[in-house]
């Protein structure tokens, strides 16, 4: 009688253990603290209700039962899923991983975003001034802030705030400012139609970070296409040169007879008549003292810069560039040669197999030569997909093998030659690595000292480089055109690249889900619809007659 009572004194005793631990749980659910009493009701209960099931499978034999041994593996098994379910959930909340598995990265930043978030110099902050927060909005922010704890962002209701709204300038709703400091810039005003962009952010980014002013001039006086908005206008691609911080400028070399010295890049857009022997003159000179040249030149035009570009191993083709490729595509005609194939250049690296058009272009030859450094940048198809197409009056463009070129054909190239400026006390210059590319019979290795960069100390040589690229085409970046596929980007990436600013990222591509929708006709979607909602029940019906049949 006494083992009995004794056992039933254990028994009750081992209740106590579950109740300290709804006693533990209880007091640290209500007061939020997880402090020294709490704890000591948990473990006493722990220990406690242990030891009460230790006693009582020693009292029963129940760990030799086959139901507990089996009831062991399945709470042991459960044990560790919970375990390994708690460790995923810990890691994953510790550790950012995301994958991105649509086909043109959609909820992926851009490379040049990514690297210029990563290297701020100050933190920056991004205010959007609006009652409601867009899912998709914030995740783009939240990519941002991904990549550096110097970015970070806010929600605001302007009405919430309306000190805030008016130390900003808020006039509406969906305005989103960046702040860097005491700077404060607008990016947009997001609305039901229009959402945040990446490539406005990140050029507003780094027009707030960036100190430094890149002067862009465009040659004007020739026929070259205008500045401000109309027929045949580049407004557009002076605008993103704009959101890129350079600053542009008309340059009329007649007037002005050289290039400014604080030129970091001179554009040549589509001139229709020669320029002055002079005026090619001082390009030379801007070149031979490290300066960055673009030229587009359309076919049918001559504009007197077959000197100039001699030097550098350049002829322009007179014939078009015909491309049967794209046709359909396009739709354009042949003339309007499409282009997915780029060469190994910062300008196009990351462009895969993306789409660029040319409409009416001229071919490029290269030839090799010394000190300077080719690099085709656009290549249409091989033929017979493309050609060079000598008879530009015909209707019909047909390949002649006596006449016209085959395929594939370089309509861009970019090009690279070493420069070096010797002070003038110097004298006799020591050997150069790469000789000198003006020493081509007429003009003299040494550039003239009125248009030489700051001179180096006595009896020393500065190397600079001199930066070309010629596209044989401009209606690529007219407005209208320069927003379509990869146009902008060539554009605005070769400027990038001539300003020779290797910090600054190139041009963002906007990304768009593929369309991949099927489009059927009538009769085409009125069999598909008889196929599936009676012939092929039909089929599995008669299929399983047959199996039926056949195993009675």
């Amino acid at each position: 009688m006494k083992i009995v009572a004794k056992n039933k004194l254990w028994k009750y005793l081992f209740w106590l253990g579950p109740f300290l631990i709804a006693v533990g749980l209880t007091v640290g659910l209500v007061s939020e603290q997880w402090g020294l009493i709490p704890l000591a009701f948990l473990i006493t209960g722990i220990v406690i209700s242990g030891l009460g099931i230790i006693w009582q499978s020693y009292q029963s034999n129940w760990w030799r039962r086959r139901s507990t041994q089996a009831g062991t593996n399945a709470l042991v098994a459960t044990l560790a899923v919970l375990a390994i379910l708690g460790l995923i959930n810990f890691l994953g909340t510790r550790y950012h991983l995301r994958a991105d598995l649509t086909e043109t990265q959609l909820f992926t930043l851009a490379p040049q975003s990514r690297e210029l978030v990563r290297v701020l110099p100050q933190p920056v902050k991004v205010w959007v001034f609006d009652v409601n927060q867009n899912p998709q909005d914030r995740e783009l922010l939240e990519n941002y802030q991904r990549q550096s704890s110097k970015f970070k962002f806010e929600y605001i209701n302007p009405q919430a705030r309306p000190g805030l709204a008016e130390k900003f300038g808020v006039k509406d709703y969906g305005e989103v400012y960046l702040e860097s400091g005491d700077k404060r810039q607008l990016v947009q005003t997001v609305n039901e139609n229009q959402r945040l962009s990446e490539i406005r952010l990140t050029s507003r980014l780094q027009q707030l970070t960036n100190l430094t002013i890149t002067k862009v001039y465009l040659l004007q006086g020739h026929g070259e296409h205008q500045l401000s908005a109309g027929k045949g206008a580049i407004s557009q691609a002076v605008q993103g040169l704009g959101d890129k911080n350079f600053t542009t400028s008309p340059l009329n070399l007649a007037e002005t007879f050289k290039v400014p010295q604080d030129a970091a890049v001179v554009i040549v857009a589509g001139p229709k008549r020669e320029l002055f022997e002079g005026e090619v003159k001082a390009l030379q000179e801007y070149l031979n003292r490290g300066g960055s040249l673009l030229l587009m030149i359309d076919p049918n035009t001559d504009p007197k810069l077959n000197s100039l570009l001699q030097e550098w191993g350049v002829r322009l083709d007179n014939r078009l560039a015909v491309d049967v490729s794209g046709e359909s595509v396009v739709g354009r005609g042949p003339a309007a040669p499409l282009v997915t194939e780029y060469g190994q250049h910062p300008i196009t690296k990351d462009f895969d197999n993306g789409n660029s058009f040319y409409p009416i272009a001229r071919p490029l030859e290269i030839t090799s030569v010394p000190g300077v450094e080719a690099t085709p940048l656009l290549r249409t198809k091989p033929y017979p997909n493309s050609w060079a197409e000598s008879d530009l009056q015909s209707e019909k463009l047909e390949f002649n093998a006596d006449k016209d070129l085959k395929g594939p054909l370089t309509l861009g190239v970019a090009l690279t030659r070493k420069q070096v400026a010797k002070s003038a006390s110097t004298p006799q210059a020591s050997p150069s690595p790469l000789p000198s590319p003006t020493t081509q019979g007429k003009a003299s290795p040494t550039p003239p000292a009125s248009p030489a960069p700051p001179s180096p100390t006595p009896s020393s040589q500065t190397a600079t480089e001199s930066r070309l690229v010629v596209f044989g085409n401009s209606n690529f970046a007219t407005d209208g055109l320069f927003q379509q596929q990869l146009n902008g980007d060539v554009f605005l990436n070769s400027v990038t690249w001539l300003s020779q600013q290797d910090q600054q990222p190139l041009s963002i591509r906007p990304k768009e889900p593929k369309n991949r929708r099927i489009t059927l006709t009538t009769t085409q979607a009125n069999l598909l619809i008889l196929s599936s909602l009676f012939v092929l029940p039909l089929i599995g019906l008669a299929v399983a007659i047959i199996i039926w049949w056949k195993r009675r």
